[in-house]
This record gives C-alpha cells, structure tokens and sequence, in this order.
C-alpha cells in the first residue's frame, strides 16, 4: 500500500505546485508549460483512481491539443504583455470579487460534501458489473448530467469566440478585408485589360516603376 499512497502525494504535489506556478509566473510561455505539467500530473491521478479513460483524455486532448495550442498562439503573436498588465491595478477589484465568489462557492461545496454524507453517496454510486469505464462515464454524462453538460459546451463557446475578437483588434500594420466592399466587386472593377507590346511592361500606378 505504499506505492500508491507514494504516488498520489507526488502527483498531487506536483500539480498543486505546477498550478500555482501557472498563475505566478511571469512568462506565459513558462505558464503554458507549467500547464502541460499540471495536466500530465492530474491524467497520473486519474490512473490511480481507474479512470484510464479520462486520464488519456486529459493527456490527447488537453496536453497534445490545447496546451500546445496555446503555447503555439502565445509564441507566435506579437503580444505586447507590458502594455497588457497596465490595467492590472484597475480591474484588481474586480478580479478579487470574482474569486472571492469562486472561493465562496467552493467552500460551500465542500461544506455540504462533508456535512451531508448523503451527497457523496449519490455521486459516488457504485457502478453496475460489466460496465467498462468509457461506458459508465457516458452513462452518467449524458443523461443525468446533459444539462450542464451542455451549459459548459456553452460557454466554452462563448470563451472561443472571445477570444477570437480579442485577436482580431484592430492593428495598424495587418491589412484587412471589407466584406461589402468584396462582394460589391464588379468584372470591371476587379479586371483590367490591357495590350501590351511585345519586349515592354507596364508602369506600376502606384511606385511609377515599369514591371516587365
């Protein structure tokens, strides 16, 4: 009984400290790797407790898609994080209502799981004979829990499309297209025929340069 007992303090250790390091780390790339680490650490704990299927999901999905999503998109933006954390003073009252309602919350969870074993029994129910873990999981996924199962869909949604505005902000130096203007296009507008002598070129409008 010592080895697993063993294991789950070093993988808890290590998320809890990878995690902690991910909100105070300077560097986003240095969090995102933090990140992936909190994540292989969390898919270990699942193995220990049998989800092996949730622990390989947390591993593809998480780690082999998202993380390196974002490490990727954060190495590959031109980011100005300076000009970012200058209104970190403004909304720091902001953020610290918001978690202390998370922190409320959560406190509030635990509290009824501690006070009223009752709950911990319905979540905790045993599953069925011969019903494998994948199963069980879909089992209780989409039916019991569809609702919020669909809620967090949601706002996963709602975050992606977010954080496609925000990367879209208006910067002088990206060129952009006017949709209107793109589909108002006529043959004569987007086509110019010209004749061209044999051995000469045509005078760039703009620069004055003959192009051959």
């Amino acid at each position: 009984m010592i080895g697993p007992a063993l294991f789950f303090y070093l993988f808890a250790g290590v998320c809890v400290a990878s995690a902690i390091m991910v909100v105070t780390s300077r560097n986003p790339v240095h969090s995102v790797l933090f990140l992936i680490l909190a994540f292989v650490n969390a898919a270990g704990l699942f193995m220990l407790l049998g989800a092996e299927f949730l622990a390989m999901i947390l591993v593809v999905v998480y780690v082999g898609a998202v993380a390196v999503l974002f490490l990727f998109v954060i190495m590959m933006l031109d980011v100005d994080f300076a000009e970012l954390r200058q209104g970190f003073i403004e909304y720091l009252p902001v953020g610290l209502l918001i978690g202390a309602v998370f922190l409320a919350e959560l406190l509030l969870v635990a509290g009824g799981w501690i006070m009223n074993p009752a709950i911990s029994k319905a979540i905790t129910s045993p599953i069925p004979g011969g019903v494998s873990n994948t199963e069980a999981l879909g089992l209780v996924l989409y039916t019991k829990y569809l609702p919020y199962f669909q809620l967090a869909g949601l706002v996963l949604l709602v975050a992606m499309i977010g954080a496609i505005v925000l990367t879209l902000r208006h910067k002088p130096s990206v060129k952009r297209q006017d949709i209107n203007v793109q589909n108002a296009r006529t043959k004569a507008a987007a086509m110019d025929v010209r004749k061209v002598a044999s051995g000469q070129g045509l005078q760039d409008a703009d620069s004055g340069e003959w192009v051959r």
